[in-house]
């Protein structure tokens, strides 16, 4: 059995969602599909719910007539028959009489999940009626069910088997399953999300937990490039990767795969797949247990650094220094992406400022502290590129020009790490694909 996860581009126009079902079927071996909401739906309800907790009811009233309107249409093009019309749009009233109802209701967190829960109901749902009217034989397993997160917001792998095989073993006659991305219930049995780009997770839990021959996630781009194809003219597809290599990737900022969707896979050895809905008969991305080659593979880049130096003359030959810095960032659950040491200063990154006013505070009696925001991290990835010939020298020389703030080197077998003002990252993006790929 495998598992086919569509994002919300490939199934955001009706279009689209008809050639999803025919990527479905199109072959023999039992499958379960994931699908997210439907492009910009998730953006929209995160508005809505915005809209409601500040007050301002009228708004958030306006946001969700539009997004019902947009259903409506939906609709109208999705499916043909008047009777599947007729279920379509009992399903589109059914959840917008939800979002109604809410806006008398008092806002809460456990309302806000219940509204950002919307998207992927509505999108199996609708995808479920236009199978049934082609004749697909299918069943719609709600992911509410089976998906569960524990205390500390992790999923319950365990019981996520458990509960999917016994799904599977009542209905032993079904070759093909749809389900919901990115929902699932916390322990206090709520709706609740596996946070943004949760469908990647969820697809990524499914596998592992039927052991399946494979997940695919399919996007609107050709699998994982080498660099970002959004900012970089002339990228290529990577066509192997291996887990440790496409996590360092998707940590660092290629925004195909969700960091979230490796562990599962990896855990199980499942191998996964990054394919392209809109050019199904490309290659795209393999990644699995092996890396299979050595050297730079691709390079992603991660927005939204913040460079924090401590100082300290008292900090030569101090042992225990360091673990009380770190102390005050796990205080703050703030992770480090980033750590360079000196004799006399120790610098980091961290990637929000939530509680950065807070943290500086604490760190002040450790010496001065010196704060650079707006910078970014370009992270080089490949396998053993430590050791491989050339590569820093390839590096270094091909961004000579860029002004590089810290450098991570030796701590992964996989990573090269360069922390670089934001000002400079399209520049460096581009100089590092010349210079390193020969593109």
């Amino acid at each position: 059995m495998k598992v086919m996860k569509f994002g919300g581009t490939s199934v955001g126009k009706p279009e689209r969602m008809r050639q999803v079902a025919q990527l479905i079927t199109s072959g023999n071996e039992p499958t379960i599909v994931v699908l997210s909401a439907l492009s910009g739906t998730t953006n929209a309800l995160v508005n809505i719910s915005d809209s409601i907790a500040n007050g301002d009811r009228a708004a958030a009233k306006r946001k969700i007539d539009e997004l019902e309107a947009h259903y409506r249409n939906f609709v109208l093009d999705l499916v043909q028959s008047a009777s599947a019309r007729e279920q379509a749009n009992a399903i589109v009233t059914e959840h917008f009489e939800f979002l109604t109802i809410i806006l008398k209701i008092s806002f809460s967190e456990a309302l806000n999940k219940d509204i950002l829960a919307q998207g992927e109901l509505m999108s199996t749902k609708l995808f479920s009626i236009y199978l049934e009217e082609n004749g697909v034989d299918h069943l719609h397993i709600p992911a509410l069910e089976f998906m569960s997160i524990d205390h500390n917001e992790e999923p319950q792998i365990g019981s996520i088997k458990v509960k999917l095989s016994q799904l599977l073993q009542q209905n032993s006659n079904k070759k093909l399953f749809v389900t919901q991305g990115y929902i699932c219930r916390n322990v206090k049995g709520e709706v609740d999300n596996l946070k943004r780009g949760g469908s990647d997770y969820t697809a990524s839990l499914v596998a592992a937990a039927i052991n399946a021959t494979v997940c695919e996630i399919w996007t609107d781009i050709d699998g994982m490039h080498n660099n970002d194809p959004r900012i970089v003219d002339k990228t290529v597809a990577v066509e192997q990767l291996s887990f440790d290599e496409a996590a360092e990737l998707a940590y660092f900022g290629a925004k195909i795969l969700h960091p979230t969707c490796i562990w599962p896979a990896q855990m199980y050895n499942v191998p996964v797949k990054l394919l392209n809905t809109m050019q199904p008969e490309a290659k795209g991305t393999t990644i699995e247990q092996n890396a299979n080659s050595v050297g730079v593979k691709a390079v992603a880049a991660k927005d939204g650094i913040i460079a924090i130096k401590i100082k300290s003359s008292r900090m030569l030959l101090a042992y225990g220094f360091l673990r009380k810095i770190f102390e005050v960032f796990e205080k703050y659950r703030t992770s480090i992406d980033m750590i360079t040491t000196s004799e006399v200063a120790v610098s980091v990154t961290i990637d929000t400022d939530l509680h950065l006013d807070e943290i500086i505070k604490e760190l002040e009696p450790f010496g001065s502290v010196e704060v650079d925001k707006e910078q970014t991290i370009i992270s080089i990835v490949g396998n053993e590129i430590a050791q491989t010939p050339d590569v820093l020298k390839n590096v270094f020389n091909a961004i000579s020009t860029i002004p590089v703030r810290m450098v991570s080197y030796g701590g992964s077998h996989h990573n090269i790490s360069l922390l670089i003002p934001a000002a400079n990252k399209k520049e460096a993006l581009q100089l590092i694909n010349t210079g390193v790929f020969g593109l």
